[in-house]
């Protein structure tokens, strides 16, 4: 998909350097990468706290063989 976009070109320079990136491309794959995994990350702990669990769960019980 052909997107066109005006971005600082500032902003690219750093992060083609900072990254180590060869094309503006690969830049804003990575960041694009990188935003999702955050947000991701950022829907996983708004999970802390809400979750139940048994205080007497013994996992170590479901490891024994028979």
């Amino acid at each position: 998909m052909a997107i066109n976009l005006e971005i600082d070109e500032n902003l690219i320079q750093e992060a083609l350097e900072l990254g180590g990136n060869r094309t503006k491309r690969a830049v804003v794959e990575e960041a694009l990468r990188e935003y999702v995994q955050r947000r991701k990350q950022l829907k996983i702990i708004e999970l802390f706290g809400t979750i139940e669990y048994d205080d007497d769960y013994d996992y170590k019980q479901q490891r024994q063989r028979g």
